[in-house]
């Protein structure tokens, strides 16, 4: 539709993203009642522990300890320019 679609899309997109990450990653299994069931299978994968900076670890980490100031960041920029990319095409 337009620029203005656009910008709104966009930030409706980083607000969203940001709520949404906490509550996705929680229903995935990342959250605190999950994580021991993904811990455990990437141990067994990996040969009996967890590699530092694997998907899973980082992923579990986010999930119980909530996004830093540096994910938060990144998290909404992608979700504003996915929203402002769906704003223009629109």
């Amino acid at each position: 539709m337009g620029l203005l679609t656009g910008l709104a899309l966009g930030a409706v997109g980083a607000g969203g993203a940001v709520v949404a990450a906490p509550v996705v990653l929680g229903a995935i299994g990342f959250g605190t009642v999950g994580a021991a069931a993904w811990m455990s299978s990437a141990a067994i994968a990996s040969g009996g522990g967890i590699v530092s900076g694997s998907v899973v670890s980082v992923l579990t980490s986010l999930g119980m300890g909530g996004l830093g100031t540096a994910a938060t960041a990144g998290v909404a920029g992608a979700g504003g320019a996915v929203g402002t990319a769906l704003g223009l095409l629109i």
